[in-house]
Protein backbone atom coordinates (compact mmCIF):
# COMPACT_ATOMS: atom_id res chain seq x y z
CA UNK A 1 0.00 0.00 0.00
CA UNK A 2 1.55 3.66 -0.82
CA UNK A 3 2.13 5.76 2.07
CA UNK A 4 0.79 8.85 2.91
CA UNK A 5 3.95 10.74 1.42
CA UNK A 6 3.83 8.85 -1.97
CA UNK A 7 -0.20 9.85 -2.15
CA UNK A 8 0.39 13.58 -1.42
CA UNK A 9 2.93 13.97 -3.65
CA UNK A 10 1.30 12.74 -6.25
CA UNK A 11 -1.71 14.81 -5.06
CA UNK A 12 0.77 17.76 -5.01
CA UNK A 13 2.13 17.19 -8.72
CA UNK A 14 -1.09 17.09 -10.14
CA UNK A 15 -2.47 20.21 -7.93
CA UNK A 16 0.66 22.35 -9.51
CA UNK A 17 0.50 21.07 -13.04
CA UNK A 18 -1.66 23.85 -14.90
CA UNK A 19 -1.28 21.91 -18.49
CA UNK A 20 -3.78 19.02 -17.14
CA UNK A 21 -1.25 16.55 -18.30
CA UNK A 22 -3.49 13.78 -16.32
CA UNK A 23 -5.93 14.92 -18.21
CA UNK A 24 -4.62 15.62 -21.86
CA UNK A 25 -2.96 11.98 -21.35
CA UNK A 26 -6.34 10.39 -20.83
CA UNK A 27 -7.72 12.01 -23.40
CA UNK A 28 -4.71 11.16 -26.13
CA UNK A 29 -5.84 7.34 -25.55
CA UNK A 30 -8.33 7.32 -27.36
CA UNK A 31 -9.13 9.75 -30.45
CA UNK A 32 -13.23 9.83 -29.89
CA UNK A 33 -12.23 11.03 -25.87
CA UNK A 34 -13.70 14.17 -25.21
CA UNK A 35 -13.18 16.03 -21.75
CA UNK A 36 -15.51 18.76 -20.13
CA UNK A 37 -14.70 21.48 -17.99
CA UNK A 38 -16.36 22.67 -15.11
CA UNK A 39 -15.79 25.58 -12.17
CA UNK A 40 -17.26 25.05 -8.78
CA UNK A 41 -19.20 24.50 -6.70
CA UNK A 42 -21.72 21.57 -8.20
CA UNK A 43 -22.19 19.79 -11.30
CA UNK A 44 -23.67 16.32 -12.10
CA UNK A 45 -20.37 14.88 -13.37
CA UNK A 46 -22.72 11.56 -13.61
CA UNK A 47 -24.08 13.20 -16.65
CA UNK A 48 -20.35 13.48 -18.15
CA UNK A 49 -18.95 10.37 -16.72
CA UNK A 50 -22.18 8.63 -18.62
CA UNK A 51 -21.01 10.07 -21.73
CA UNK A 52 -17.82 8.78 -21.41
CA UNK A 53 -16.00 11.86 -21.28
CA UNK A 54 -14.06 13.24 -17.92
CA UNK A 55 -15.26 15.86 -16.17
CA UNK A 56 -12.53 18.35 -15.71
CA UNK A 57 -12.17 20.41 -12.40
CA UNK A 58 -10.95 23.87 -13.60
CA UNK A 59 -10.29 25.80 -10.34
CA UNK A 60 -8.37 29.33 -11.71
CA UNK A 61 -4.72 29.62 -12.07
CA UNK A 62 -4.07 29.86 -8.21
CA UNK A 63 -0.61 31.14 -7.66
CA UNK A 64 1.31 29.24 -10.12
CA UNK A 65 -0.05 32.48 -12.94
CA UNK A 66 0.50 35.84 -13.75
CA UNK A 67 -2.62 37.35 -14.82
CA UNK A 68 -2.09 39.32 -18.06
CA UNK A 69 -5.07 39.20 -21.02
CA UNK A 70 -7.18 37.69 -18.65
CA UNK A 71 -7.38 41.27 -16.67
CA UNK A 72 -8.54 42.76 -20.18
CA UNK A 73 -11.54 40.74 -20.01
CA UNK A 74 -12.82 41.59 -16.81
CA UNK A 75 -13.04 44.89 -14.61
CA UNK A 76 -10.65 45.05 -11.51
CA UNK A 77 -12.96 45.26 -8.20
CA UNK A 78 -14.34 41.38 -8.85
CA UNK A 79 -12.79 38.16 -7.64
CA UNK A 80 -9.05 36.65 -8.92
CA UNK A 81 -10.82 33.50 -10.21
CA UNK A 82 -12.58 34.08 -14.02
CA UNK A 83 -9.47 36.26 -14.98
CA UNK A 84 -7.21 33.61 -14.06
CA UNK A 85 -9.46 31.21 -15.55
CA UNK A 86 -9.90 33.54 -19.17
CA UNK A 87 -5.88 33.61 -18.93
CA UNK A 88 -5.68 29.63 -18.75
CA UNK A 89 -7.49 29.48 -22.16
CA UNK A 90 -5.91 32.24 -23.88
CA UNK A 91 -2.22 30.88 -22.70
CA UNK A 92 -3.66 27.10 -24.41
CA UNK A 93 -3.32 25.56 -21.12
CA UNK A 94 -7.10 24.23 -21.64
CA UNK A 95 -7.03 23.77 -25.23
CA UNK A 96 -7.49 20.07 -25.22
CA UNK A 97 -10.81 21.17 -23.65
CA UNK A 98 -14.04 19.86 -25.26
CA UNK A 99 -16.71 21.33 -23.62
CA UNK A 100 -17.03 24.24 -20.23
CA UNK A 101 -20.05 24.33 -17.78
CA UNK A 102 -20.32 27.24 -15.83
CA UNK A 103 -22.81 26.82 -12.03
CA UNK A 104 -25.11 29.64 -10.99
CA UNK A 105 -22.80 30.47 -8.37
CA UNK A 106 -22.74 34.60 -8.96
CA UNK A 107 -23.09 36.99 -11.96
CA UNK A 108 -19.38 36.95 -12.71
CA UNK A 109 -18.94 33.10 -13.05
CA UNK A 110 -22.24 32.83 -15.39
CA UNK A 111 -20.38 35.70 -17.28
CA UNK A 112 -17.79 33.54 -18.31
CA UNK A 113 -20.08 31.48 -20.53
CA UNK A 114 -20.40 34.49 -23.08
CA UNK A 115 -16.30 34.90 -22.61
CA UNK A 116 -15.56 32.24 -23.30
CA UNK A 117 -18.35 32.09 -26.22
CA UNK A 118 -16.02 34.94 -27.50
CA UNK A 119 -12.31 32.91 -27.41
CA UNK A 120 -13.70 29.82 -28.16
CA UNK A 121 -16.47 30.00 -30.61
CA UNK A 122 -15.47 26.28 -31.46
CA UNK A 123 -16.13 25.05 -27.49
CA UNK A 124 -19.74 23.73 -26.01
CA UNK A 125 -20.34 26.57 -23.00
CA UNK A 126 -23.32 26.15 -21.69
CA UNK A 127 -24.44 28.02 -18.25
CA UNK A 128 -25.48 25.82 -16.04
CA UNK A 129 -28.46 26.38 -14.01
CA UNK A 130 -29.41 25.37 -10.92
CA UNK A 131 -32.91 25.44 -9.12
CA UNK A 132 -33.98 28.10 -6.43
CA UNK A 133 -37.52 26.80 -5.67
CA UNK A 134 -36.98 23.13 -3.88
CA UNK A 135 -40.17 22.05 -4.11
CA UNK A 136 -40.59 18.62 -6.46
CA UNK A 137 -43.07 20.29 -8.59
CA UNK A 138 -41.74 23.54 -9.26
CA UNK A 139 -37.69 23.32 -9.18
CA UNK A 140 -37.91 19.61 -9.63
CA UNK A 141 -39.45 20.18 -12.84
CA UNK A 142 -37.20 22.83 -13.95
CA UNK A 143 -34.12 20.89 -12.92
CA UNK A 144 -35.26 17.76 -14.68
CA UNK A 145 -35.75 20.05 -17.55
CA UNK A 146 -32.05 21.07 -17.31
CA UNK A 147 -30.50 17.76 -16.52
CA UNK A 148 -32.52 16.47 -19.69
CA UNK A 149 -31.02 18.99 -21.72
CA UNK A 150 -27.26 18.24 -20.42
CA UNK A 151 -28.32 15.23 -21.31
CA UNK A 152 -28.94 15.81 -24.60
CA UNK A 153 -26.27 18.20 -25.36
CA UNK A 154 -23.50 15.72 -24.02
CA UNK A 155 -24.78 12.64 -26.49
CA UNK A 156 -24.38 15.23 -29.30
CA UNK A 157 -20.33 16.34 -27.89
CA UNK A 158 -19.65 12.93 -27.19
CA UNK A 159 -21.16 10.77 -30.00
CA UNK A 160 -22.41 8.40 -27.21
CA UNK A 161 -26.13 7.72 -26.07
CA UNK A 162 -26.29 8.04 -22.14
CA UNK A 163 -28.82 4.83 -21.19
CA UNK A 164 -30.28 4.90 -17.97
CA UNK A 165 -28.26 2.29 -17.31
CA UNK A 166 -24.81 4.34 -18.02
CA UNK A 167 -26.24 7.03 -15.73
CA UNK A 168 -27.06 4.45 -12.71
CA UNK A 169 -23.38 3.12 -13.18
CA UNK A 170 -22.17 6.60 -12.62
CA UNK A 171 -24.36 7.43 -9.61
CA UNK A 172 -22.67 4.23 -7.86
CA UNK A 173 -19.30 5.16 -8.59
CA UNK A 174 -20.05 8.56 -7.45
CA UNK A 175 -22.08 7.89 -4.48
CA UNK A 176 -18.81 5.73 -3.71
CA UNK A 177 -16.59 9.33 -3.79
CA UNK A 178 -18.49 10.63 -2.00
CA UNK A 179 -18.54 7.74 0.84
CA UNK A 180 -14.97 7.86 0.67
CA UNK A 181 -14.68 11.71 1.06
CA UNK A 182 -16.84 11.87 4.32
CA UNK A 183 -14.98 9.00 5.20
CA UNK A 184 -11.62 11.20 4.89
CA UNK A 185 -13.93 13.88 6.64
CA UNK A 186 -14.35 11.95 9.30
CA UNK A 187 -11.19 11.00 10.19
CA UNK A 188 -10.00 13.94 10.07
CA UNK A 189 -12.91 15.38 12.83
CA UNK A 190 -11.71 12.34 14.82
CA UNK A 191 -8.28 12.71 14.98
CA UNK A 192 -6.66 15.72 12.45
CA UNK A 193 -2.85 15.34 13.92
CA UNK A 194 -3.08 12.49 11.36
CA UNK A 195 -4.89 14.47 8.44
CA UNK A 196 -3.21 17.65 7.69
CA UNK A 197 -5.61 20.42 5.99
CA UNK A 198 -3.53 20.96 3.67
CA UNK A 199 -3.37 17.26 2.54
CA UNK A 200 -7.15 16.61 3.20
CA UNK A 201 -7.62 19.21 0.62
CA UNK A 202 -4.90 18.10 -1.81
CA UNK A 203 -6.61 14.21 -2.25
CA UNK A 204 -9.73 15.94 -2.16
CA UNK A 205 -8.46 18.39 -4.97
CA UNK A 206 -7.09 15.49 -6.91
CA UNK A 207 -10.65 14.67 -7.97
CA UNK A 208 -11.10 17.03 -9.84
CA UNK A 209 -8.32 16.35 -11.95
CA UNK A 210 -8.18 12.47 -12.78
CA UNK A 211 -11.40 9.64 -13.48
CA UNK A 212 -13.57 9.03 -10.45
CA UNK A 213 -12.66 5.43 -10.55
CA UNK A 214 -8.88 6.73 -9.91
CA UNK A 215 -9.46 8.78 -7.18
CA UNK A 216 -11.79 6.47 -5.31
CA UNK A 217 -8.65 4.23 -4.79
CA UNK A 218 -6.57 7.40 -4.01
CA UNK A 219 -8.58 8.40 -1.61
CA UNK A 220 -9.34 4.83 0.23
CA UNK A 221 -5.69 4.38 0.06
CA UNK A 222 -4.41 7.98 1.80
CA UNK A 223 -7.45 7.26 4.94
CA UNK A 224 -6.17 3.87 5.46
CA UNK A 225 -2.55 5.02 5.30
CA UNK A 226 -3.29 8.26 7.29
CA UNK A 227 -5.21 6.21 9.79
CA UNK A 228 -1.98 4.16 10.55
CA UNK A 229 0.39 6.63 10.44
CA UNK A 230 1.70 7.97 13.41
CA UNK A 231 1.55 12.04 13.95
CA UNK A 232 2.82 14.60 16.67
CA UNK A 233 -0.41 15.20 18.27
CA UNK A 234 -0.54 19.01 19.15
CA UNK A 235 -2.23 21.36 21.29
CA UNK A 236 -4.52 22.96 18.79
CA UNK A 237 -7.38 24.47 18.57
CA UNK A 238 -10.41 22.96 16.72
CA UNK A 239 -12.02 25.14 13.88
CA UNK A 240 -14.43 25.21 10.36
CA UNK A 241 -13.19 27.12 7.68
CA UNK A 242 -16.01 28.67 5.97
CA UNK A 243 -16.58 30.86 2.87
CA UNK A 244 -13.51 29.06 0.32
CA UNK A 245 -16.71 27.37 -1.69
CA UNK A 246 -15.28 28.96 -4.86
CA UNK A 247 -11.75 31.08 -5.23
CA UNK A 248 -9.72 28.59 -4.15
CA UNK A 249 -6.70 29.77 -1.16
CA UNK A 250 -3.26 29.50 -1.90
CA UNK A 251 -1.93 26.02 -0.34
CA UNK A 252 0.50 27.80 1.85
CA UNK A 253 -2.81 29.67 3.60
CA UNK A 254 -3.99 26.22 4.59
CA UNK A 255 -0.44 25.51 6.03
CA UNK A 256 -0.65 28.79 7.67
CA UNK A 257 -3.82 27.74 9.55
CA UNK A 258 -2.29 24.68 11.17
CA UNK A 259 1.14 26.26 11.66
CA UNK A 260 -0.98 29.40 13.73
CA UNK A 261 -2.32 26.56 16.09
CA UNK A 262 -5.48 25.72 14.40
CA UNK A 263 -6.65 22.25 13.17
CA UNK A 264 -9.17 22.26 10.45
CA UNK A 265 -11.83 19.65 11.24
CA UNK A 266 -14.42 21.09 8.61
CA UNK A 267 -14.45 23.31 5.60
CA UNK A 268 -15.89 23.62 2.18
CA UNK A 269 -13.10 23.05 0.22
CA UNK A 270 -14.52 21.04 -2.77
CA UNK A 271 -17.71 20.73 -1.92
CA UNK A 272 -18.74 19.07 -5.03
CA UNK A 273 -17.09 15.92 -3.63
CA UNK A 274 -19.59 16.75 -1.24
CA UNK A 275 -22.41 18.29 -2.15
CA UNK A 276 -24.92 15.20 -1.68
CA UNK A 277 -25.73 14.64 1.60
CA UNK A 278 -26.87 11.13 1.23
CA UNK A 279 -26.29 8.66 -1.48
CA UNK A 280 -28.42 9.40 -4.77
CA UNK A 281 -31.06 6.74 -5.13
CA UNK A 282 -29.78 4.10 -8.45
CA UNK A 283 -33.30 2.81 -8.74
CA UNK A 284 -35.80 3.91 -10.85
CA UNK A 285 -35.23 6.76 -13.16
CA UNK A 286 -31.79 8.00 -12.77
CA UNK A 287 -32.43 11.89 -14.07
CA UNK A 288 -35.21 12.03 -11.23
CA UNK A 289 -33.09 10.70 -8.55
CA UNK A 290 -30.29 13.32 -9.53
CA UNK A 291 -33.01 16.06 -9.52
CA UNK A 292 -34.33 15.01 -5.95
CA UNK A 293 -30.96 14.25 -4.55
CA UNK A 294 -29.95 17.89 -5.17
CA UNK A 295 -33.40 19.33 -3.78
CA UNK A 296 -33.02 17.03 -0.50
CA UNK A 297 -29.96 16.48 -0.06
CA UNK A 298 -27.75 19.43 -1.16
CA UNK A 299 -25.33 20.89 1.04
CA UNK A 300 -26.05 24.21 2.34
CA UNK A 301 -23.71 27.15 1.54
CA UNK A 302 -23.44 31.12 0.78
CA UNK A 303 -24.18 30.32 -2.93
CA UNK A 304 -27.46 28.44 -2.86
CA UNK A 305 -31.14 29.89 -2.27
CA UNK A 306 -32.72 29.48 1.15
CA UNK A 307 -36.25 30.60 1.43
CA UNK A 308 -36.67 34.03 3.91
CA UNK A 309 -38.25 31.60 6.70
CA UNK A 310 -35.06 29.54 6.90
CA UNK A 311 -33.12 29.00 10.15
CA UNK A 312 -30.02 31.18 8.46
CA UNK A 313 -26.97 29.94 9.16
CA UNK A 314 -27.98 26.64 11.21
CA UNK A 315 -25.94 24.47 8.61
CA UNK A 316 -22.62 26.22 10.31
CA UNK A 317 -23.68 25.80 13.86
CA UNK A 318 -24.41 22.44 12.80
CA UNK A 319 -21.22 21.90 11.68
CA UNK A 320 -19.43 23.28 14.83
CA UNK A 321 -21.14 20.80 17.02
CA UNK A 322 -20.97 17.51 14.42
CA UNK A 323 -17.39 18.25 13.65
CA UNK A 324 -16.40 18.98 17.63
CA UNK A 325 -14.78 22.60 16.44
CA UNK A 326 -14.32 25.74 19.06
CA UNK A 327 -14.31 28.31 16.21
CA UNK A 328 -15.22 29.12 12.93
CA UNK A 329 -12.91 30.78 10.65
CA UNK A 330 -14.06 32.94 8.02
CA UNK A 331 -12.22 33.01 4.87
CA UNK A 332 -13.54 34.34 1.95
CA UNK A 333 -12.21 35.73 -1.74
CA UNK A 334 -12.58 39.47 -1.94
CA UNK A 335 -15.06 40.51 -3.91
CA UNK A 336 -16.98 37.15 -3.41
CA UNK A 337 -20.65 38.70 -2.92
CA UNK A 338 -22.23 35.62 -1.82
CA UNK A 339 -19.78 34.89 0.80
CA UNK A 340 -19.18 38.65 1.87
CA UNK A 341 -23.06 39.11 1.70
CA UNK A 342 -24.45 35.77 3.83
CA UNK A 343 -21.63 36.35 6.24
CA UNK A 344 -23.29 39.18 8.91
CA UNK A 345 -26.33 36.51 8.85
CA UNK A 346 -24.12 33.35 9.58
CA UNK A 347 -22.63 35.38 12.42
CA UNK A 348 -25.39 36.29 13.95
CA UNK A 349 -26.16 32.51 13.70
CA UNK A 350 -22.88 31.73 15.67
CA UNK A 351 -23.12 34.82 18.63
CA UNK A 352 -26.68 33.42 19.68
CA UNK A 353 -24.66 29.69 19.57
CA UNK A 354 -22.09 31.30 21.56
CA UNK A 355 -19.61 29.90 19.18
CA UNK A 356 -16.45 32.32 18.97
CA UNK A 357 -15.25 33.49 14.98
CA UNK A 358 -12.64 35.53 13.01
CA UNK A 359 -13.12 37.04 9.43
CA UNK A 360 -10.46 37.69 6.68
CA UNK A 361 -9.85 37.77 3.04
CA UNK A 362 -7.80 36.13 0.48
CA UNK A 363 -6.81 35.72 -3.22
CA UNK A 364 -5.90 33.29 -4.86
CA UNK A 365 -2.67 34.71 -5.55
CA UNK A 366 -2.03 35.98 -2.10
CA UNK A 367 1.99 36.12 -1.08
CA UNK A 368 2.11 37.32 2.28
CA UNK A 369 0.99 34.57 4.88
CA UNK A 370 2.42 36.27 8.03
CA UNK A 371 -0.52 38.77 8.82
CA UNK A 372 -2.99 35.42 8.37
CA UNK A 373 -1.17 33.66 10.92
CA UNK A 374 -0.63 36.11 13.01
CA UNK A 375 -4.35 36.73 13.17
CA UNK A 376 -5.19 32.97 13.42
CA UNK A 377 -2.87 32.64 15.82
CA UNK A 378 -4.31 34.94 18.39
CA UNK A 379 -7.84 33.25 17.90
CA UNK A 380 -6.36 29.84 18.85
CA UNK A 381 -4.66 31.48 21.92
CA UNK A 382 -8.11 33.70 22.68
CA UNK A 383 -9.79 29.96 22.29
CA UNK A 384 -7.58 27.70 24.32
CA UNK A 385 -7.30 30.43 27.53
CA UNK A 386 -11.03 31.79 27.62
CA UNK A 387 -12.45 29.04 25.39
CA UNK A 388 -16.54 30.19 23.94
CA UNK A 389 -15.99 33.49 25.99
CA UNK A 390 -13.33 34.13 23.66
Amino acid sequence: MATTEQIIERCQTLFEDLYFSSARQWKAQDPDRKVVGYMPIYIPRELIHAAGMLPLGILGGGDQIEVIQGDAYYQSYICRIPRSTIELFLTKRLDFVDGMLFPSICDVIRNLTGMLQLIRPDMYAHYYDMPQNYDDRIGGEFYINELQELRHDFEKLSGNEITDRALTKSIRLYNRNRELTNKLYRLRAEQPWKVPAAEAYLVSRAGMLIPVKEHNTLVEEYVQAAASTDRVRRDNCRVVVSGMFCEQPPLNLIKSLELAGCYVVDDDFMLINRWMQEPVADTGDPIESLSHAFLHHSAKTSATYEPIEADKGQYLVEAVRRSGAEGVIFAAPSFCDPALLERPMLQDALNAANIPYIAFKYAENSGQMQPIREQAGTFADSIKLWGANA
